[in-house]
């Protein structure tokens, strides 16, 4: 079980550190005023720093080395 843990968290760690981000879409209300709804487009993006991706990826490692062998 640690086994696969930590190579979940490997993996997971890798991509944090190669994809640091990424941005949606989201369609917000500007005025609602009876049957005149007026709306806008806004992009919002979601960033996590590279430093992350690391940590994950040596918890992974440290799960996957301090595992029991059976």
């Amino acid at each position: 079980m640690n086994k696969s843990i930590g190579l979940i968290l490997i993996v997971l760690g890798a991509i944090l550190l190669i994809w640091t981000g990424f941005t949606y879409t989201k369609k917000e209300k500007i005025v609602d005023a009876g049957p005149i709804q007026v709306s806008a487009d806004r992009e919002k993006t979601v960033n996590w720093p590279p430093y992350a991706g690391g940590i994950v990826l040596l918890a992974g490692v440290v799960i996957l080395v301090t595992s029991k062998k059976k």
